[in-house]
């Protein structure tokens, strides 16, 4: 009975490493995967935990951002920290403000530096797109993403061995 309980919270521990990497900004699945790859996962359930767990965050971005950005405008401590944030979102943010939802898919769906999950619900948040529509092109564009990582992925264990 002893192992069984140390197998399971092993087990739950790469599971919840893997989850909760994948919610951080810049990582996000694009680290998570590899990471849960490296713990002995399986790339497919790296990839569908990390999917799950990159989504988390995706609601309360497009929710909240805003309110709390107008709030924090106002302060002068966090005054230049969010016009740097809110000017460096709009200035990637040209394909999406062109191509409008297709631009929010490919945006967050290219695995490069800074185009991930977190970037694009800010931009879409920033340019007022409905959640109706913002949400599933957040999820399409991270579904193309953990499929390109998880062929990486995959591809770096084939070489390995």
């Amino acid at each position: 009975m002893d192992t069984f309980v140390t197998q399971l919270l092993e087990f739950l521990n790469v599971e919840l490493t893997v989850l909760f990497t994948s919610a951080l900004p810049l990582i996000e699945l694009r680290g998570a995967i590899p990471v849960g790859v490296a713990l002995g996962m399986s790339p497919l359930h790296a990839t569908l935990l990390s999917l799950f767990g990159s989504m988390i965050p995706v609601p309360f971005i497009l929710f909240t951002i805003r309110p709390i950005f107008n709030y924090l405008k106002e302060t002068k401590m966090f005054h230049k920290l969010v016009h740097k944030l809110t000017h460096r979102s709009m200035s990637r943010s040209g394909r999406i403000q062109k191509y409008g939802v297709l631009g929010l898919i490919l945006f967050v769906g290219i695995p490069l530096p800074g185009t991930g999950v977190w970037s694009g619900s800010l931009a879409a948040a920033l340019l007022d797109m409905r959640f109706k529509y913002a949400f599933p092109a957040i999820l399409i564009g991270n579904i193309i993403a953990a499929v390109i990582i998880m062929g990486l992925s995959s591809g770096v264990l084939e070489l390995l061995q």
